[in-house]
């Protein structure tokens, strides 16, 4: 069984007097920035130079510095940009100012895990990793609530690394709902084979086969996007309050009879064993060498699919059904990084 902490294991005391550096004020950065500000703990934030993300950090009262500045003074520094450019950023800007006794953190283990970071010895490496997108981080804080998270330690030079974790995720809010102990390992392999697989490429590719195959059939458009895009929340809603069982329980017996009968003929023996392939990729670290490699070289091939994808009849579609839609929030700012 996975061990599981809560608010009786957190000791908030073990962070007063130090200042805790928030690399990056994106999604995930802006949240703990705040919620730690908020839970009475020095937080800073580090952004590099040029930074979109400066006036908002500036205009929500925080302190902002450069990087380096920022690793420099703080004694807890955690990564909370974009996976492809921890690296080189942590070599330039926050090597050089990890002595003997700071706690480098992260919230997700992708560069630790595949090495594409290595730690001095005399530093605790760990990582609260909360399972909620930032803006949800920072609402339900608001709200008194947390959103549970995960923990993991790569690195206990302190003796004290998990309890100073323990700490960090009390001053976000996720001990309130809890956090479970992982390893990076396995927090990233399960992470990204998550997103692959079902919540990111497999849901997307579904949706979008599903449009195409009504449309090819001569169905409308907006029929095929309604049914194959638009209510896909519905369901997801139903899944994620109470189960796969709530969400069967609550949609009619002829869509569970069909969820029964006809979905066991779309995942297939050979999607199976194509996840299977997909997980040893990750396993292996070749995702990953392919991943930094690709941004190493200019990213032309994800920018070039990114804009094939934009173009997809299915986004031309939804754009004009969505204008329907007026309780639609926007939820990001398009052209803005996730995690700067």
């Amino acid at each position: 069984m996975v061990t599981k902490y809560y608010e009786k294991d957190g000791d908030p005391s073990l962070l007063k007097g130090k200042t805790i550096a928030i690399i990056g004020y994106g999604s995930q950065g802006h949240a703990h920035a705040l919620n730690l500000r908020d839970s009475g703990h020095d937080s800073i934030v580090g952004l590099p130079e040029g930074s979109k993300s400066k006036a908002k950090a500036e205009s929500a009262g925080l302190r902002v510095l450069p990087v380096a500045e920022a690793a420099k003074a703080a004694q807890v520094i955690i990564m909370l940009v974009p996976d492809h450019i921890q690296g080189e950023l942590y070599k330039k800007d926050i090597e050089p100012h990890l002595t003997e006794g700071k706690t480098l953190m992260f919230a997700h283990g992708f560069n630790i895990h595949f090495g594409f970071i290595t730690p001095p010895k005399n530093i605790d490496v760990s990582m609260i990793a909360p399972k909620a997108p930032g803006h949800r981080v920072r609402e339900v804080f608001t709200e008194g609530q947390g959103v549970p998270g995960l923990v993991a330690i790569h690195q206990d030079a302190s003796g004290n690394a998990l309890k100073n974790a323990l700490a960090y995720g009390g001053g976000i809010g996720c001990l309130r709902a809890g956090i479970l102990e992982t390893s990076f390992k396995e927090e990233t392999e399960t992470d990204l084979f998550g997103e692959q697989t079902v919540l990111c490429g497999g849901v997307s590719e579904l949706i979008r086969a599903g449009f195409q195959t009504l449309v090819d059939a001569g169905y409308a458009p907006e029929m095929a996007y309604f049914e194959c895009l638009h209510e896909v929340k519905l369901i997801v809603d139903l899944i994620y309050e109470g189960g796969l069982s709530y969400m069967r329980y609550s949609v009619s017996d002829t869509a569970e009879y069909g969820d029964y009968t006809r979905g066991p003929r779309i995942v297939t023996d050979q999607t199976r064993a194509e996840m299977k392939k997909i997980l040893g990729e990750i396993q292996s670290g070749q995702f990953a060498r392919e991943w930094m490699d690709e941004n190493k070289n200019g990213r032309k091939k994800f920018l070039a699919m990114r804009e094939a994808q934009e173009k997809q009849p299915i986004e031309t579609v939804g754009a004009e059904l969505r204008k329907m839609m007026t309780f639609l929030k926007k939820k990001k700012e398009v052209g803005v990084p996730a995690a700067t």
